[in-house]
């Protein structure tokens, strides 16, 4: 069965340090990656945040907070800043520094799947499943709304003659260029992500088949990769190589000139919504359901870092068999323990006894939560984890999370204590 709910995750090339660590701290998915020349890495997630990354370090520098829903696409601006796409159908626009969107873009009607920006950097184009994509010139300006598709528009990307692709659900790849009428390339099966590669364009499909289209003459050539949808692709600096992600965590890498795939990755065996090259090449970067941005070597499919384990941190091996540790898993994925590891989605722990809600150093709370006369003690945490985040803090963004046992709360409770100190 096809997935209404594919969605795109937007190929990017980066430069990563020698010493990058894997990058840990999303609450949801990851569900786009994008890095610019200078080093700069951000990411997207299901979670409702954009992160900036240290890559070195593996730790978020700042956590952006304004979508009310999934965060679906991310793309680096010509300033230096980011636009921002997702389920509650806005776009924002983020400076290069700061935690405030410098603008919001609205006029969609239903959640936002993609992003492209054109080649000269004049423009942004949307793609939603309210059936349309609407070109937003970054000057400011009306925008012009492009009604093409059948449903469903899942991924645009920009040609080099400034012609617009558009993917979407009813099995089209369109092209649309200046007041010329627009060409439609039937595929056949709903269309779940798009890229241009040299000078054809990858189209990944409901049936698990990769596309490759040339865009002047027509011509089709599908090549099977999964049996699972394929959501997410990427391509290499020269265009040669096409990374393809299955639902299920399969990782291809097809030789397009070849029309073979040239290896399949061992990762996990879950979906992976997003996916990125070094600009040598040597490396592709991951992101999925596992709420991790990994990197692996082109020429042997190894992990760069050991895959992380669900245990807690290395600085709490010794409480490793605490009963809190398990409980606690649930909470590592947004929250570290450690004064090294910073923020993360959520604020670091370090020192959260005797600490007043909305107070950790360098976190950018939501502002309802910046008035609480709480302090976090083991009553309170454990309240918290009684009632849920939204009860006991409305206006919160934390997930709402209710250990339901007496003896669990009180075992989570003991073990955060302890290993915050």
């Amino acid at each position: 069965m096809a997935l209404r709910w594919s969605i795109w995750a937007l190929p990017v090339f980066l430069a990563l340090p020698g010493e990058a660590a894997d990058l840990r701290g999303h609450g949801g998915p990851v569900r786009a990656i994008v890095a610019t020349a200078d080093g700069r890495i951000a990411t997207a997630s299901f979670d409702t945040t954009i992160i900036r990354w240290v890559p070195a370090r593996g730790v978020a520098e700042t956590v952006l907070r304004g979508h009310e829903g999934a965060v679906n696409a991310l793309i680096a601006l010509p300033d230096g800043g980011y636009a921002s796409a997702g389920e509650d159908r806005r776009i924002l626009l983020w400076p290069r520094e700061g935690h405030v969107p410098r603008a919001t873009l609205e006029g969609h009607e239903a959640p936002i799947a993609g992003l492209a920006l054109s080649l000269d950097g004049t423009e942004i184009a949307s793609a939603s499943w309210d059936g349309t994509i609407r070109v937003w010139p970054l000057a400011g300006g009306t925008p012009r709304v492009i009604d093409a598709h059948k449903g469903n528009v899942n991924a645009v990307a920009y040609l080099p003659d400034g012609t617009l692709a558009s993917a979407g659900y009813d099995g089209q790849l369109i092209l649309h260029k200046g007041t010329d009428a627009p060409r439609i390339i039937e595929i056949g099966v709903p269309l779940n992500a798009l890229v241009r590669a040299g000078d054809e364009l990858a189209v990944a499909a409901a049936d698990g088949q990769l596309r490759l289209v040339n865009p002047v003459t027509g011509a089709i050539a599908a090549l099977p990769i999964a049996e699972v949808p394929i959501v997410a692709l990427a391509a290499s600096p020269d265009g040669r190589i096409i990374g393809a992600a299955g639902f299920r965590g399969a990782l291809a890498l097809v030789d397009r000139p070849a029309r073979n795939i040239q290896r399949r990755m061992s990762g996990p065996a879950f979906p992976l919504w997003s996916l990125a090259f070094s600009p040598d090449g040597r490396e592709v970067l991951t992101g999925g359901a596992d709420r991790l941005v990994r990197r692996w070597v082109v020429a042997t499919g190894e992990p760069v870092n050991p895959v992380l384990a669900e245990a807690p941190e290395a600085r709490v091996q010794a409480l490793a068999n605490h009963p809190g540790a398990e409980v606690f898993k649930a909470c590592g994925a947004c929250h570290t323990l450690s004064p090294d590891d910073g923020n993360r989605a959520g604020p670091t722990l370090h020192g959260v006894m005797g600490r007043k809600v909305g107070t950790a150093e360098g976190y950018a709370y939501s502002p309802a939560l910046l008035d609480k006369p709480i302090i976090w003690s083991r009553e309170t945490i454990a309240r918290l984890f009684e009632i849920g985040p939204n009860a006991m803090l409305p206006g919160t963004k934390m997930p709402e999370q209710v250990v339901n046992r007496a003896e669990d709360r009180e075992a989570l409770v003991d073990f955060i204590e302890k290993a915050t100190r």
